[in-house]
């Protein structure tokens, strides 16, 4: 079934990763999941050489992960949630993908954005390491942002990725009783458009072949799908679309590679993130 079973949450301390917790409480209480939640803090050891230096260092930081494991604690126990937490040292995203995997959970959960204030990209660095390295299923929430699955908005492009995205979205709605609007989207230049109409016309029926197999698949399980085909930029008919129906979630394959420790997801997928009305669901092929 659709629902998570072991659950992982990243915080930071800051307000975005406060409320994916929050929120990550709700899910585990209605499915009884089991919640861990972990904070990272960095090793300056190899910075300070000094002795004295490090050890200073090394209590401020240690202090500030308290301080933040206590803020959650304090969450917890306003969601009546059991938690566990787990105070880690070392660089953020390699600590949650290595302690994810050591731990076999099967959902991470994150903010859509960090405590780092210089950051410019649309999505923390953090979260979109995490998303573009892990092989676990990513749930984002952009601030004050809530969970829900009845609404489920499903971007499907009929590459394997979107359709472990598919089979994902349908185990949730099936689970939840849920329904689905799956969007395939036909993103050409006006240039295109202009040259080459016929071109066009195939792409929008194969657009079309896509979501009415999902229907399809949708239908054999129970579930309510409704085919949507759109022409335009790809990330914001996803978006747009998203806010025109209030969906809950918006489920949605990575096309990033694994492997390579740096920001690695689909531009299509980070965009989607960084624009969201709603949580975005992440699925591993």
């Amino acid at each position: 079934m659709g629902r998570y079973k072991r659950i992982l949450v990243a915080v930071d301390g800051s307000e975005s990763s406060k409320n994916a917790f929050r929120q990550a409480c709700r899910i585990a209480l209605a499915d009884k999941s089991w919640l861990t939640v972990i904070t990272t803090i960095p090793s300056y050891e190899d910075l300070f050489q000094m002795p004295s230096i490090q050890e200073k260092v090394s209590i401020a930081l240690r202090a500030e992960g308290e301080k933040i494991v206590t803020e959650i604690k304090e969450i917890a126990a306003e969601e009546d949630a059991f938690i566990k937490t787990l105070l880690e040292e070392g660089t953020p995203f390699d600590t949650i993908i290595d302690t994810a995997e050591e731990g076999n959970y099967d959902l991470i959960v994150m903010g859509r954005l960090g405590r780092k204030r210089i950051e410019k990209a649309l999505v923390g660095s953090v979260t979109a390491r995490v998303i573009g390295n892990s092989q676990r299923d990513v749930l984002v929430f952009p601030l004050n942002s809530k969970i829900g699955w009845n609404r489920i908005m499903l971007a499907t492009d009929g590459s394997k990725y979107s359709i472990s995205a598919t089979d994902k979205a349908i185990d949730i709605a099936q689970s939840y009783g849920g329904e689905i609007k799956a969007v395939s989207v036909v993103d050409v230049t006006e240039e295109f458009q202009t040259e080459a109409p016929e071109a066009v016309d195939r792409l929008v029926a194969g657009a079309k072949g896509f979501v009415e197999e999902v229907k399809k698949k949708a239908e054999t399980q129970g579930v309510r799908l409704e085919p949507l085909v759109r022409e335009g930029e790809t990330y914001k008919v996803i978006t747009d679309l998203a806010k025109k129906f209030a969906s809950d979630v918006i489920v949605m394959g990575s096309h990033g590679r694994t492997g390579i420790k740096r920001l690695l997801m689909g531009s299509v997928t980070e965009k989607v993130l960084g624009y969201a009305p709603c949580p975005v669901l992440v699925i591993r092929g």
